[in-house]
């Protein structure tokens, strides 16, 4: 049904439903409410609309604004009012009614979040062998107890940041503040490997990436054990420069016979483990980043890491073969979508 041309009329009550509900979860029809507040019933709670009003106002809020030659990039609840009002969907109608249609259906128009549509011809069949390596299979049959999984990336530019003012710390009522100007003190790339089974980190800092740092990082690695007397082991990589392609294989297994480098599709971060330890270190290291040299930043990713090492579990990973199946299911009914549309 089109969006347009829909008639405002406004039927009996028992089209939607009375009771009046908050963002909090809590009634809002108690008599007890403040006259002005928005959660008190008002001339939207008093008269009901037809479901093909609300089925049309919903639909309008899963279009994108400038598919109406609108100038927004993302609907609030107070600029949908006013298109509905302008299409003459309704004559008028509250901000609290159409919050409320729209969290019915847990859809949300203002909020959005940032996308990387797989372009990788191979991508279901290379992101199939690391989600077999994250469930113990390689090449259809069980790793065993002498094979071990390595998820590496590089975390670059790490920053020391020397604030102009102490940090404060917290007290009661005030939290801590940090001085919002500072001096660059320098920067480190932290390249990392985490061992998937046995949830064990090895970090080293760099002052750049590339080749050489790489290489330094997997001798680090392969030079203890169990890694030196393994079977086979597992390095899971994306493709950056440091070690992407036919000839980054060729220099790991001609360096250490017992390495399997198992490439990432590209753009496809979201499948290395390594990826999550990063964001921990993020949250628990980085934010707020005070450091005022770059000795101390680098003293203080080395005691995390420690840290770290002794209280971590393996990460319970969910997303399987199954998983991945529907994804790229999903993506070629969007792709069929997409090409209609054009």
């Amino acid at each position: 049904m089109p969006l347009t041309d829909c008639p405002t009329t406004r039927l009996q009550f028992g089209w939607t439903r009375l009771g009046k509900s908050c963002r909090s979860g809590e009634s809002a029809s108690s008599n007890a409410e403040s006259p002005g507040s928005k959660s008190n019933p008002g001339e939207d709670d008093l008269l009901a609309f037809p479901p093909r009003i609300v089925i049309a106002i919903k639909a309008l809020a899963c279009q994108l604004p400038s598919e109406s030659g609108l100038p927004l990039s993302r609907y609030s609840i107070p600029e949908l009012k006013r298109e509905v009002v302008r299409r003459g969907l309704v004559a008028a109608i509250g901000e609290t009614t159409l919050w409320r249609w729209l969290d019915e259906d847990a859809i949300r128009p203002w909020c959005h979040r940032s996308w990387i549509f797989p372009r990788d011809p191979k991508f279901e069949e290379k992101a199939g062998r690391v989600l077999d390596l994250y469930e113990g299979i390689w090449e259809g049959r069980p790793l065993t107890n002498n094979d071990f999984v390595i998820s590496t990336d590089e975390k670059t530019s790490i920053q020391a940041r020397r604030r102009i003012h102490a940090t404060l710390p917290p007290r009661p009522g005030v939290p801590m503040r940090v001085e919002h100007e500072y001096e660059r003190m320098g920067a480190w790339a932290y390249l990392a490997a985490w061992d998937v089974r046995r949830a064990k980190i090895f970090g080293r800092c760099e002052r750049k990436t590339g080749i050489v740092p790489f290489d330094r990082l997997v001798a680090q690695v392969m030079r203890q054990e169990p890694y030196r007397s393994a079977k086979r082991v597992f390095w899971i990589m994306d493709n950056g420069s440091s070690h992407r392609g036919a000839k980054s294989v060729e220099r790991l297994c001609t360096r250490w016979p017992t390495i399997i480098p198992v490439h990432t599709p590209v753009h496809a971060s979201w499948l290395n483990q390594v990826e999550i330890y990063f964001s921990v270190l993020q949250r628990k290291v980085l934010t707020p980043n005070d450091f005022t040299s770059l000795e101390k930043l680098r003293d203080c990713l080395f005691r995390f890491q420690k840290h770290y090492d002794r209280v971590a579990q393996p990460f319970k990973w969910k997303f399987t073969r199954k998983d991945l199946a529907g994804l790229m299911l999903r993506l070629k009914q969007h792709g069929k979508k997409l090409s209609k549309a054009a």
